[in-house]
C-alpha cells in the first residue's frame, strides 16, 4: 500500500480495535452489575443493555478489527504468517470473534429472561456467571493483542525466514539455526491461547443446559 492508504488502514484498525476493547469493558461492567446488584430494575436494564451493546457495537467492531487487521498485515511488509506476533494476534482476534458469535445466543436468552420473567432461577445464576467469565476472557485476549501491537516481540516463523532468505538471496546458516525454535514468549502465548479456549469451552458447557429457560 502507498503511505496514504497505509495510514488510513492503520487508523481504521486502531480505532476499531480500541473501540472493541472499550465496548467489551463496558459489557463486562454491565455483566458484573447484573450479577451482583440487588436492584431488580437495574439488573433487568443491565441485561437488556448487554444484548443491545453486543449487536450494535461489539459485533460490528469485531469484524471491522478483523478485516482491517487483515488489510494491514497483507498490505505491508509485516505479512500475516511471517512474524509470530502478527500470527498470534490474528489467531486471538479470530478466536474472540468466533466465540463472540457463539455466545450471542445466551446473551439474548438472558436478556429475554430479564424482560419477561424473574431472575431467581439457579440456571439463570449460572448464565450470569458465564457472561462475566466470557467478557473477562475476551477482555484479556484483547489486552494481549494491544500489548503485541505495541511491543512487536521478535521472532519469525519458518515461512517468514524462508521469504526473507528469498528476498535477500543470502542464507546465514547460523542465524537460521538459532531461529528454528519458537521464542519463549511465543510458547507462553500459545499456552495462554489454549487456556482461553478451554475456559470458554468450560463456560459454554456450564451454560449449555440453559436453553430450556426460554421455554419456561
Amino acid at each position: 500500500m502507498n503511505p496514504s492508504l497505509r495510514k488510513f488502514a492503520l487508523t481504521a484498525h486502531v480505532t476499531s480495535s480500541v473501540s472493541w476493547l472499550g465496548a467489551v469493558a463496558a459489557f463486562l461492567a454491565l455483566a458484573i452489575v447484573g450479577l451482583t446488584s440487588h436492584d431488580t430494575q437495574m439488573v433487568r436494564a443491565a441485561y437488556v443493555a448487554t444484548e443491545l451493546i453486543t449487536w450494535v457495537v461489539i459485533v460490528p467492531l469485531a469484524f471491522a478489527s478483523l478485516l482491517t487487521g487483515l488489510v494491514m498485515s497483507l498490505g505491508t511488509p509485516w505479512g500475516l504468517f511471517r512474524h509470530y506476533w502478527v500470527l498470534v494476534k490474528f489467531m486471538l482476534t479470530v478466536l474472540a470473534t468466533v466465540l463472540l458469535l457463539l455466545h450471542t445466543q445466551p446473551i439474548g436468552l438472558l436478556a429475554a429472561v430479564a424482560r419477561e420473567t424473574t431472575l431467581s432461577s439457579g440456571d439463570v445464576g449460572r448464565l450470569q456467571i458465564q457472561l462475566v467469565g466470557d467478557a473477562g476472557a475476551a477482555l484479556l485476549a484483547l489486552l494481549v493483542n494491544v500489548t503485541l501491537s505495541v511491543y512487536k516481540p521478535q521472532g519469525m516463523t519458518a515461512y517468514g525466514r524462508r521469504k526473507q532468505n528469498e528476498q535477500h538471496q543470502v542464507l546465514d546458516t547460523k542465524t537460521a539455526g538459532d531461529n528454528e525454535r519458537a521464542p519463549v514468549w511465543m510458547k507462553v502465548f500459545a499456552i495462554l491461547i489454549v487456556s482461553l479456549m478451554l475456559a470458554f469451552v468450560i463456560l459454554h458447557l456450564a451454560g449449555s443446559g440453559l436453553g430450556a429457560l426460554h421455554h419456561r
